[in-house]
């Protein structure tokens, strides 16, 4: 594919129409040019944060110049600095959303706080990279993007396959009707996870200020494998494995689907069906989403997400990938670099499209030029936003053991209101409840 060709599709299909037209009105904080510095802060210094911190810094003419943790221990290992300069260093992410020379915020922190210091960067006049999922819930996720309008951001999603050569040229592929009209994708997540095992509440260790690491959340108290990673497992901190990993596999199923808004019916079941353990979250789990279009035949679509983390048989011998279903033909695609074509008879097509792994670097450097006036984000805050709400409500269908009625529109479930309950949550004023926010 031509290099203008591509910038011209991703320009149309990843960011997609609405997105696209909201970004019109975006201000970048540099003028246009490779040469402009960017400065940037990493919030979160942990495995994938400091991972992202030396992936910047090797991008040319950015400078990670703040770190920020509330894990004494984690934060003197990230002050060493990231391509040779040694950053500021504070437990107060304030302090570094308050220096104006700062262009943009890494943040990667635990789930809970991704759309809470997200917020808080764009409302201090940054531009954001926030990992995946962008919320800990729905209404967060809206919060988001609104915070991202209202004050002209740039919000780029940690979802590396919208800035990947493979996909995006296999999604223009689907557009162009290599299988015909797609109307069903089925994205899985196959692995074997380990347990966490059986905790009881105790004293916080003297390096962690766990009152911070809370953060916005009510207060629960302190246990070993509610922190490090075993946040992701608990319903007061992370999204499970749907959030966590499934996310990337569940947004190019989206993105391949051709849907641009929310689904109107969920329905789910699972459970804990192999780990004894603490985690609340399922390790088996089935997500079905109804997109009813306008109702005419044809204009329905559904999203299936396969879970299982107790095993490590699985289809395409690939831990995670996506098939596509077209009137004509089925596309398999895996961010692990794989893929293949079917004709409508079942027989193997040539794939003309590059085999690569989702390019974490394409997707940062892909941010920068955003913010320096010369791109537009592949992982635009809306996109992130659709994608996360689906691993939410697949979720709270599955928790609840019921399925779904969602509104797009007004983002709220139907009709249940114990289930929209969970589409927020409360949070602990002194860290993020002004009226806006609650």
């Amino acid at each position: 594919m031509q290099s203008t060709n591509r910038r011209e599709f991703v320009k149309e299909v990843s960011t997609g129409l609405a997105a696209t037209a909201a970004l019109t009105s975006v201000r970048p904080a540099l003028g246009a040019g490779a040469n402009e510095e960017v400065v940037v802060g990493l919030v979160g210094c942990g495995g994938r944060g400091t991972y992202l911190g030396d992936r910047f810094s090797k991008v040319k003419n950015v400078r990670v110049a703040w770190v920020c943790d509330a894990n004494s221990q984690r934060l003197k290992k990230a002050a060493a600095g990231f391509g040779g300069y040694q950053p500021q260093v504070t437990d107060d992410m304030r302090k570094m959303f308050a220096d104006k020379s700062l262009d943009g915020v890494i943040v990667a922190t635990p789930d809970h706080w991704h759309a809470p210091a997200a917020i808080s960067a764009c409302d201090a006049g940054k531009h954001v990279y926030v990992e995946k999922p962008c919320s800990h819930n729905i209404r967060e996720g809206r919060l988001l993007v609104e915070a991202a309008r209202r004050n002209e951001r740039i919000v780029q999603h940690g979802t590396q396959v919208r800035s990947t050569d493979m996909m995006i040229e296999a999604m223009q592929l689907l557009r162009e009707g290599a299988i015909g009209d797609v109307l069903v994708s089925k994205a899985w997540n196959i692995q074997k996870r380990s347990s966490i095992g059986h905790g009881t509440p105790g004293v916080a260790p003297s390096h962690l200020d766990y009152d911070s690491w809370v953060g916005p959340a009510t207060m629960i108290p302190y246990q070993a494998n509610r922190v490090n990673s075993g946040w992701h497992w608990w319903y007061h901190f992370g999204t499970g494995d749907m959030g966590n990993d499934g996310v990337h596999d569940i947004d190019y199923a989206r993105w391949g689907l051709g849907v641009e808004t929310h689904p109107n019916r969920v329905a789910a079941i699972g459970g804990k069906y192999f780990f004894d353990d603490d985690q609340q979250f399922p390790d088996t789990q089935q997500v079905s989403f109804q997109y009813d279009g306008d109702g005419s035949p044809g204009s329905s679509r559904m999203l299936i997400y396969e879970q299982r983390l107790w095993s490590t048989n699985y289809p395409f011998n690939v831990d995670s990938g996506v098939e596509y279903y077209g009137t004509k033909g089925k596309l398999f695609l895996s961010r692990r670099g794989k893929a293949q074509l079917l004709d409508s008879r079942n027989q193997r097509q040539a794939l003309k499209i590059p085999f690569k792994e989702q390019d974490a670097d394409a997707h940062i450097a892909n941010f920068i030029e955003s913010i320096r006036g010369n791109e537009k984000p592949n992982g635009e805050i809306e996109l992130g936003h659709l994608t996360s709400s689906l691993c939410h409500l697949g979720n709270i269908a599955t928790r609840l053991g019921r399925s779904l009625e969602f509104d797009p529109e007004q983002e709220q479930i139907l009709n249940d209101a114990e289930a929209n309950r969970l589409v927020s949550r409360d949070y602990r004023p002194e860290y993020w409840g002004t009226p806006r926010n609650v």
